[in-house]
């Protein structure tokens, strides 16, 4: 029995909104993923409590925008964690480039590096592992 070339058609359409539905929601869940982990909540713990950075973006409120899946800057495995966070605020807009290392023993993440990239190409360093250990010896 043959299929009509309208049937195939309504198909084709069905199938393409069901594809196209799906990749958005696996897209959604995928940045609430990132939002919830333990690396990417440090980085913008530091960032909320910076006053130069929160002053030079314009905050508050902080937007953090969703990452870049094809963006080589975002590199995850088992035991390092490295992304660049879009962020703005009502002032200006950038990069949050984070830098974090997991802790076996304890089994969580650490911060090691927080720099903001603001769009004029100004750099301010939030937070530094090598400071933090200054700072105990002292």
């Amino acid at each position: 029995m043959p299929v009509s070339v309208r049937a195939l058609q309504q198909m084709a359409i069905y199938l393409g909104i069901m594809t196209g539905g799906g990749c958005a929601v696996m897209y959604y869940l995928m940045q609430k993923n990132f939002a919830r982990s333990e690396y990417y909540r440090l980085a913008m713990e530091q960032l909320n409590s910076h006053h130069i950075a929160l002053e030079r973006l314009g905050a508050p409120p902080i937007k953090a925008h969703n990452i870049r899946f094809t963006d080589r800057s975002n590199r995850i495995d088992k035991s390092v964690a490295q992304i660049k966070i879009p962020v703005s605020g009502a002032k200006s807009a950038g990069y949050l480039y984070t830098s974090s290392v997991r802790d076996a023993v304890l089994s969580r993440w650490c911060l090691q590096e927080v720099v903001l990239q603001l769009k004029d190409g100004q750099r301010i360093h939030i937070f530094n592992t090598n400071d933090e250990t200054q700072q105990h010896q002292d």
